[in-house]
């Protein structure tokens, strides 16, 4: 048994296709079998079905476990190597929200790169509920979003304070209105985000609370969706007063000040207090840390 088989195993539960594990791992399907049938024989069991799609069987299940924790050992002990050469490098997988990527992340990013080349990031875009349960089950190494929970198992620090801002077109009603009120709202048709997400869970409290009925007329994933929506005077939205320094600076867009939506939500870093932290994600971690909050917050 070696690594690489291991590997082959695990791309074929995720893919179930011999034919694109062997095209992930620049390997022919050929070899793909081979490997697979090497392991079956020394452990004289089947661990894959060749039906398709190609599944594991029961045994295939315990052995992708206990395959995947000696994977993530070793790349532990790769990690922990290289790390003594003392130079900051390696791989750091980012989850963050869309508006925080579009926002934030280049002003962080291009300082970054600049001073640690040898660093490489991906970034991938979700929820803030989905970066806490991706980043406790390892598919994240730090993630970036609103601090929405306690979770013990998750080291969690704020780096900025955001709003959530009623936003609309500048040809809108609410856009001329003199001291608006929540109570305004009754009726006004609604943009919003999706329900998994902070802002719409923050939205529905707080009218909730004041006992109105939101008029919700559409539901997108993202800030951008959003905005671009509320531009064309499609209906109002309440949105990440960050995600809107542009289309404030251009005139495309206007707040509409509402006392009770003056709510501060902490937006910070996310990561797993047990796992091991190796040079690179240490080196971002310092540095995202000693930040002032004023390199988070758009000057425009």
């Amino acid at each position: 048994m070696n690594i690489s088989q291991l590997e082959t195993l695990i791309t074929i539960s995720k893919t179930k296709s011999f034919r694109k594990a062997g095209e992930l791992l620049n390997l022919t399907q050929p070899a793909v079998s081979a490997q697979i049938k090497s392991l079956e024989d020394e452990f004289k069991t089947v661990l894959v079905n060749r039906n398709q799609p190609v599944t594991l069987t029961d045994r295939g299940q315990v052995f992708l476990q206990h395959s995947e924790r000696i994977v993530d050992i070793v790349e532990e002990l790769k990690q922990k190597l290289s790390d003594m050469e003392h130079i900051p490098q390696g791989h750091i997988v980012l989850g963050t929200t869309t508006s925080i990527a579009i926002q934030i992340l280049p002003r962080i990013l291009s300082y970054f790169q600049d001073q640690f080349p040898l660093i490489k990031t991906s970034i991938q875009s979700m929820p803030s509920s989905q970066i806490y349960q991706n980043v406790e089950n390892g598919l994240v190494d730090v993630g970036i979003g609103y601090l929405i929970e306690r979770n013990p198992q998750i080291h969690a620090s704020a780096l900025y304070y955001d709003t959530f801002e009623l936003v609309v077109s500048p040809l809108h009603p609410l856009a001329q209105a003199r001291n608006p009120v929540l109570k305004d709202l009754q009726g006004v048709p609604l943009i919003l985000l999706s329900p998994d997400t902070v802002g719409r869970r923050f939205v529905e409290d707080v009218f909730k609370q004041h006992n109105i009925e939101p008029n919700v007329v559409m539901e997108l994933s993202s800030s951008e969706e959003v905005k671009r929506m509320v531009e064309i005077n499609l209906g109002a939205a309440i949105i990440s007063k960050q995600s809107i320094s542009r289309e404030l600076r251009l005139g495309t867009l206007r707040i509409v000040p509402i006392i009770e939506l003056e709510v501060t939500h902490p937006v910070g870093v996310i990561y797993k207090s047990s796992r091991y932290i190796n040079s690179a994600m240490q080196q971002f971690l310092n540095d995202l840390k000693g930040m002032p909050e004023t390199h988070f917050i758009s000057s425009e």
